[in-house]
């Protein structure tokens, strides 16, 4: 666009500031901001003016699980089913690793995290030890993408190449950066990061789908066959990828998507759960359920809100072309927002001073016409590494790791 039409659009927006510094820049800089404005999704703001838009809860019942023992009884046939998905390329993964090791005091990629005691095992390397599991039985290569953001893209792309990529096969890896939305003040007006850049950041882990589509990987994709995507998070070390088993349920189901759950290690644990929402598929946070319903047992005496996800989903890709015809919920969360004021200094401020506009997986699990709750077993596929210390840490992963053969 040209700077005339910039400025008419921003002027239209109230969004004039973006423009501030534009005369002084070089050139060069002038065209790079004014690429910047251009890529913006200016429609996130309408949520800062629109309550009505918001999400409202609606009726939230239980959702049964296939349960482990089922599981268990009807393995070979799953498997059967899934390799034969594996093996024909119809399966994929989408590895979310956008963020850093902050909470670990770690300021890189947290995937590139040495998690290893007596030797180097990183985070990355754990993931890819675990595809490689199911490459092995199943004698094909699953292509998988990992999603990188702004901050992290190079870092991660030059880790993996530095290792070799683990012993993947580099043909069959992906990298592709989400997709980055405005990040404003109080009064919704869009903040500059520097003279040349408005702030943006990541539009959260919901943003994947279609981030993988404008990176133009769903073409790639579709060329090897896939149908399904496996969707997991990059800080859970034991989670099984293409899982066989998992495939082979979900698709025996005739589900559109799965969801592996574990059972609540206690009734009050800080883990979003999968139950029904107006008769659909959808996943409540742990601070949204009422005493009653976490305390709630049927007539043997079972939780009736049992199962917690670990972010590890199978989506089937023509219901997600299907459901991404319609917008996802865009959440407003209130976050620290660096950047420049009125005089050109940078300002890092030390409480929250705006707006960022975040998608969230879990909303896209309410969008699908069903979702298979798949059982595992949390001490053998749920290691979740979040803090250095006790719950959900890198001490509680390595004893899980450890307790399951591999080698710290």
């Amino acid at each position: 666009m040209l700077y005339e039409d910039v400025k008419a659009m921003l002027e239209k927006r109230g969004q004039e500031q973006l423009l501030k510094y534009y005369d002084g820049l070089s050139d060069s800089d002038k065209e790079e901001l004014l690429c910047n404005i251009e890529k913006i999704d200016f429609s996130v703001l309408d949520m800062l003016s629109s309550p009505e838009m918001k999400q409202v809860r609606g009726v939230i019942e239980p959702l049964s699980a296939l349960g482990m023992d089922e599981i268990s009884a009807k393995k070979d046939r799953y498997n059967a089913v899934g390799l034969d998905a594996v093996r024909k390329g119809r399966v994929g993964a989408i590895l979310l690793a956008g963020g850093q090791g902050t909470r670990l005091g770690f300021d890189r990629p947290k995937g590139t995290y040495n998690i290893g005691v007596n030797r180097e095992l990183y985070i990355f390397e754990c993931l890819i030890n675990n595809l490689m599991d199911v490459v092995k039985e199943s004698k094909s290569w699953v292509p998988i993408a990992v999603m990188t953001s702004n901050i992290n893209h190079e870092h991660t792309v030059k880790f993996f190449k530095e290792h070799g990529y683990f012993g993947y096969n580099s043909e069959y890896v992906y990298f592709f950066m989400q997709d980055m939305a405005p990040a404003a003040d109080y009064n919704g007006k869009i903040y500059l990061e520097s003279e040349k850049k408005p702030a943006m950041s990541p539009n959260g882990n919901g943003g994947w789908f279609t981030s993988f589509v404008n990176a133009g990987l769903l073409g790639e994709f579709r060329k090897y066959g896939v149908e399904w995507l496996n969707v997991f998070a990059v800080d859970n070390v034991l989670q099984r990828i293409a899982d066989p088993c998992f495939v082979g349920a979900t698709i025996d189901s005739g589900c559109v998507c799965g969801a592996k759950v574990v059972s609540k290690a206690a009734p009050d644990e800080k883990i979003g759960l999968l139950v029904k929402e107006d008769g659909k598929p959808s996943i409540v946070e742990y601070y949204e359920m009422t005493d009653e319903m976490m305390h709630s047992k049927d007539e043997n005496g079972n939780r009736l809100y049992n199962y917690g996800v670990i972010l590890n989903y199978l989506f089937n890709v023509n219901e997600m072309l299907r459901v991404m015809e319609d917008k996802l919920p865009v959440h407003v969360v209130e976050k620290k927002i660096p950047h420049i004021d009125e005089n050109g200094n940078m300002v890092k401020p030390s409480e929250p001073n705006g707006y960022k506009f975040e998608l969230l997986v879990l909303d896209l699990i309410h969008l699908m016409r069903d979702c298979l709750s798949y059982e595992v077993d949390r001490e053998k596929e749920f290691a979740p590494v979040k803090n250095l210390t006790g719950i959900d840490s890198v001490e509680s992963a390595r004893k899980l790791l450890e307790k399951n053969g591999v080698a710290i």
